[in-house]
């Protein structure tokens, strides 16, 4: 809707931990502030979020988490350690970043784990936040990792299967993305590659719908498809390294935060029970469902036209 215009200011902000998260602010200095919490985790911030947001009005942040985009050490070197990289360290982060740039409460808006990821940081500084927008909505209790990485088998057995398949026998019926990440810490390059390979061919597939061919998306660039799939079954093996329930037993603390959840009846991922039952517990949220989106945002498709309004409505 809006050019996608250059970041004014740019950087690297120490964290602890030798890490440092990069951020950029986008728009106009003096406008509303909004911040990004991208999805993955692992994937980094994406650019395109500047073109849903007036940049005369709104004083736009994005940021990238631990390990992925622009901020070091990365996670697609096995060498870095993954100890300090948990949600709570994300939180922290966005706090410190906030607080780096002097911005005393701001919008959020991010989704699939981006949502957690907002929703996690709101309930523990509801009164840093303005407004929340959410497309793709989950809140990374254990029974969504286990829909994601087991119960999806039901809709594709062919691809569930293979990547069954891709851990050891003995691990088959337990963790995956627990025995997944662990290949993926392994020694042995020729081992990561692999369950980078199997790791991804499932999660393109749910995410899409069955599709899970590599041209022309992320998973194309072998070092992408390490630092998601290792990222990603970190947080979902280690249950987002949350208390089951942590995120809908606390929505209470956004009673007065405004907010809008947009979710797609089609999404095979998350399915559209989450963000039901997040609506439910948090009555200032509005609940918009699109009957043709699945989980994927796409230039111009529902889900796109649908938080371009929401960013509107929160001027």
């Amino acid at each position: 809707m809006y050019p996608g215009v250059e970041p004014y200011a740019q950087g690297h902000l120490p964290v602890g931990d030798g890490q440092q998260i990069h951020w950029e602010a986008s728009g106009n200095p003096a406008g509303k502030p909004a911040v990004v919490f991208h999805g993955g985790p692992g994937s980094g911030s994406n650019p395109r979020w500047r073109e849903d947001f007036d940049p005369s009005h709104w004083n736009l942040v994005l940021w990238d988490q631990r390990g992925s985009g622009k901020s070091t050490p990365p996670a697609s070197d096995p060498r870095t350690s993954m100890e300090h990289n948990t949600t709570q360290h994300l939180i922290d982060d966005a706090e410190k970043l906030r607080e780096h740039l002097g911005i005393d409460r701001w919008l959020l808006i991010g989704g699939s784990w981006g949502s957690t990821l907002v929703l996690a940081y709101a309930i523990q500084h509801p009164e840093r936040v303005s407004e929340i927008i959410i497309p793709a909505v989950t809140t990374s209790r254990p029974e969504e990792h286990a829909w994601i990485t087991r119960g999806l088998g039901m809709f594709f057995p062919d691809h569930f299967e293979a990547f069954r398949d891709g851990v050891p026998e003995e691990d088959r019926d337990g963790n995956l993305a627990l025995a997944y990440n662990r290949l993926l810490n392994s020694p042995d390059a020729e081992v990561r590659e692999k369950a980078a390979w199997d790791w991804s061919k499932w999660d393109l597939a749910t995410i899409t719908g069955g599709d899970n061919d590599f041209t022309g998306t992320r998973y194309e660039d072998p070092v992408m498809r390490y630092q998601l799939a290792r990222t990603v079954s970190h947080y979902w093996g280690n249950e987002a390294f949350l208390e089951p329930g942590h995120v809908l037993d606390n929505l209470h603390r956004l009673e007065g935060i405004p907010g809008i959840l947009i979710h797609g009846r089609n999404d095979f991922g998350g399915p559209l029970h989450t963000a039901w039952e997040v609506a439910k517990r948090w009555p200032d949220a509005e609940l918009v469902i699109l009957n043709d989106a699945g989980h994927v945002i796409m230039e111009g498709n529902s889900m796109d036209r649908a938080i371009t309004a929401a960013v509107e409505k929160f001027r």
